[in-house]
């Protein structure tokens, strides 16, 4: 596979990643999309069992999600800085602290969003626990698969 499928295969996975943070796109399937592609390409073992572990990852994080309780943005005061800073703060604390930093960074993401908007640690500690009960679970668990997944492919690639 060339670079330039390879550069393709990569922007395909981030818009997955971005598709996680934003209603209605299907960013998970992006991400199982491109590795399908990647694989399709490679057909070497790795490739396929990187194909055959993404799939079962990504199935088993959506039973995981509809398990979770159900997303409930509105009353929240969900804001698009708020989705940025913790996508932002879940990929910085995955690429800091490999595969465990994006729980820390995702939610530190939608402190720091809500520090900055309301002020104080009292407020915003206590939004950024309402916006995790009321959406974050669910986008965290669905974000973090991905970012596995994208993590492993990138390993795949780097050293396969």
């Amino acid at each position: 596979m060339g670079v330039w499928q390879l550069l393709l295969v990569g922007l395909v996975m981030l818009l997955g990643l971005f598709g996680v943070l934003v209603p209605g796109v299907p960013g998970r399937w992006l991400v199982w999309a491109a590795i399908l592609w990647w694989s399709m390409h490679e057909q070497s073992g790795l490739a396929w069992a990187l194909l055959v572990g993404s799939t079962v990852l990504l199935l088993i994080d959506q039973v995981v999600v509809w398990e979770l309780p159900p997303r409930r943005p509105r009353g929240v005061g969900v804001t698009r800085r708020m989705v940025v800073s913790a996508g932002a703060g879940a990929l910085i604390g995955f690429l800091l602290v490999p595969v465990v930093g994006a729980i820390p960074g995702f939610i530190g993401g939608i402190y720091g969003s809500e520090r900055r908007r309301l002020g104080g640690h009292g407020p915003a500690m206590a939004s950024t626990r309402a916006v995790m009960r009321a959406v974050g679970t669910s986008v965290l668990a669905e974000l973090f698969a991905c970012l596995l997944v994208v993590g492993a492919w990138v390993g795949a690639v780097i050293g396969g």
